[in-house]
């Protein structure tokens, strides 16, 4: 445990929650289905057909309610989903509404300045959510870009720009999407999104580490604000529901974040620190038990919920959320969203480094799940896309991490579920994938692989491309070469690119090619670094393999 971490514990929850854990350690209910049945807040929603709290009078706000901005997210061909939270005093646990609903009028328009309104209705920012708004737009045109807003009172929010997706059975030329991850606020300045949020991209995924459970200082850590004192009140971890609300405000807080959920529609997926570190399904890395650590992430869940633009689909119930779905690009691309977080088995050999063997080889062992892969599987079968794109948290390519003649892996990475890995690789054969493409977060550095048949035979048959992206914070400054560079670049053929600076990927898809340009920023301690591309590559449909540009 790192210095400074507390211990989560049942102990810090509310008193009903402390009572479900009990209750679930006693009966040993532990899996996650009775875990979600007992814990009530996990479905504490606005009752249908009946008030839940008093309404406030939006005319009473004498603050800015949209402090925290807009986003949207999960584009389909006639639909798009629209984000906003009501927070004239963010850093309040209340958010400075107390415990009243408020009625919010949302507009969709062709244009910036909304002459032309195709869309408008009203939605309720119930505190049961804590004043946030999840609105299922729905009878646009595919393929467009559209703006959107929110009033309340006599508040305007700022001007959000989102698209929806081309129509399923229909050609697409182009798309243009960018890949972000590991978003550490206390280890930086969000530099890249800023950039990013004038970049010319369609969509954004992102693929986990939105927020850190770690402890933010009054000076947000590596920022050295000199300017504001942060509360007390995020100099802690995350344990709770009010922990983790307080933890997406802070990050939402920050300005360049705003820009670029406010300029493109996002979609996301988590990876482990959104609830805590490398935890693997009902196991945290502290040996808790599992009913409590079971509260823990339901507290995570639903707060990842509210505070990210996710449909009612993905809407929690307790500690189980179905984060992982699929989205169409027209007939160019099928995105097959992952969570290899929830599901798997816990991590071999200590979640230590270390040779592959049988506790880490077993058969049994999976990354997402039986449910989860299967419904993968069978997407890729039924699939017509010219590019099946799998967006995923952990480096799925094998990455040996020295230069043994039985080198050590990691054993939260697919490395440490090889099983998992080749069932998922039989089935892309099986299904006649031709074009494959993973994206990747978690490891806060930039690589570019190709994915073998055989990732010991480097002239084995090339089955796709991993695109790694670099950390948006998430480690500090970061270098471009790391002391490791050549080990790994040696110790694996299949690697062609490494860059351990902060950034993004931006990839253009067309039907005959993917390009991938790794955007990186020289630092993130100090804001306003300018961004450059570090590296491009190329691989083509029906020939995979990367190529330098």
């Amino acid at each position: 445990m790192p210095p400074g971490r507390q211990r989560p514990s049942s102990q810090q929850h509310a008193p009903e929650l402390r009572a479900a854990a009990r209750h679930l350690a006693r009966r040993r209910f532990l899996t996650v289905t009775a875990a979600a049945a007992a814990l009530a807040f996990g479905t504490q929603l606005p009752a249908r057909g009946a008030a839940s709290a008093t309404e406030l009078d939006a005319a009473r706000i004498t603050d800015d309610p949209f402090t925290l901005g807009v986003a949207s997210g999960d584009p389909w061909p006639g639909s798009v989903l629209l984000w906003t939270r009501l927070a004239p005093e963010p850093y309040e646990a209340d958010g400075g509404l107390g415990r009243q609903r408020v009625v919010v009028e949302w507009e969709v328009a062709d244009d910036e300045r909304f002459a032309a309104i195709v869309r408008r209705g009203t939605a309720i920012a119930h505190p049961e959510v804590h004043h946030t708004l999840h609105v299922e737009v729905d009878g646009l045109d595919a393929g467009r870009v559209y703006y959107y807003r929110f009033r309340t009172g006599t508040w305007i929010s700022p001007t959000g720009r989102t698209r929806t997706a081309p129509a399923t059975a229909g050609p697409a030329s182009a798309l243009t999407f960018a890949a972000v991850s590991c978003q550490a606020y206390h280890e930086g300045y969000f530099t890249a999104h800023r950039h990013l949020a004038g970049d010319d991209v369609d969509v954004v995924f992102h693929l986990g580490d939105y927020l850190y459970e770690y402890a933010v200082d009054a000076a947000g850590g590596a920022r050295k604000y000199t300017d504001r004192v942060l509360p007390d009140l995020f100099n802690r971890e995350t344990v709770t529901l009010e922990d983790y609300r307080l933890r997406y405000a802070l990050y939402r807080s920050d300005p360049d974040l705003r820009a670029v959920h406010a300029m493109h529609p996002f979609i996301v997926t988590w990876d482990d620190h959104e609830t805590e570190n490398n935890y693997a399904a009902d196991t945290d890395e502290n040996g808790t038990p599992p009913a409590a650590f079971l509260l823990r992430r339901a507290a995570a869940y639903r707060a990842h919920w509210e505070n990210q633009p996710l449909r009612a689909s993905q809407l929690p119930n307790g500690p189980d959320a179905q984060l992982y779905r699929r989205l169409r690009w027209g007939t160019l691309a099928q995105f097959d969203v992952l969570d290899t977080r929830q599901y798997r088995s816990d991590q071999a050999y200590g979640d230590r480094p270390h040779i592959p063997g049988p506790e880490s080889d077993d058969p049994a062992r999976t990354i997402t799940g039986a449910a989860q892969e299967r419904w993968l599987l069978d997407g890729w079968r039924t699939s017509d896309a010219v590019w099946n794109v799998m967006p995923q948290q952990v480096c799925f390519s094998q990455r040996k991490l020295d230069l043994s003649p039985v080198a050590k892996v990691s054993m939260d990475a697919w490395d440490g579920y090889r099983a998992s890995r080749d069932r998922v690789l039989a089935g892309a054969r099986a299904a006649g994938i031709d074009n494959l493409m993973v994206l990747t977060g978690d490891v806060h550095v930039g690589y570019a692989f190709d994915i073998k048949d055989d990732f010991d035979n480097p002239s084995s048959r090339t089955l796709g491309t991993e695109i790694v992206t670099p950390s948006i914070a998430s480690g500090m400054d970061g270098i471009a070469r790391p002391t490791n560079w050549a080990t790994y670049l040696s110790a694996n053929p299949h690697l062609k690119f490494y860059n351990g600076q902060r950034g993004y990927v931006r990839v253009r898809l067309t039907p005959q090619a993917a390009r991938a340009d790794f955007k990186t920023v020289s630092a993130v301690t100090t804001p306003g670094a300018p961004i450059t591309t570090a590296a491009s590559f190329v691989t083509e449909a029906g020939n995979q393999g990367l190529k330098p540009v």
